[in-house]
């Protein structure tokens, strides 16, 4: 019975501590969130419409010239000529796209600048490997 009151005493005095700490005055403002359109991601997505652009034309040459898609996940796109490859461009520039955005809505800023720059890195090596091939 002893504990049972020093319990709800202390539930008591919890409750209160709360109930004065919630009422003493307005938040502070909470910091500001870096914005996702900065130069570094407007220069980095720039970058990488154009590498994206790049290994298509590059990809429908080397196609032209009985070379294989390496890809599979992108060999129905391409496969189809112009407008699959054009759709297929444009859902691996967008799984891009989104993959930065979600690291940042997450707040993992560094994280996204990394793998910005891993994107950007991995595709101008698509690109470089196409241009080898065709020559």
């Amino acid at each position: 019975m002893k504990y049972l009151f020093l319990s709800i005493l202390v539930l008591c005095a919890t409750m209160q501590a709360e109930s004065l700490a919630a009422a003493s005055g307005p938040l502070p403002d909470a910091p500001s969130h870096r914005p996702f359109w900065t130069v570094e991601n407007k220069v980095g997505f720039g970058a990488l419409g154009m590498l994206v652009a790049a290994d298509a034309i590059t990809t429908q040459r080397g196609l032209n010239r009985d070379f294989r898609e390496v890809n599979p996940l992108m060999r129905p796109f391409v496969t189809r000529g112009a407008g699959g490859e054009a759709l297929g461009s444009a859902l691996g520039f967008g799984t891009g796209l989104g993959a930065v955005y979600l690291l940042h809505r997450t707040h993992h800023y560094k994280a996204e600048r990394i793998a910005m720059r891993l994107i950007v890195g991995g595709e101008g090596a698509v690109v470089a490997n196409n241009i080898v091939a065709l020559r």
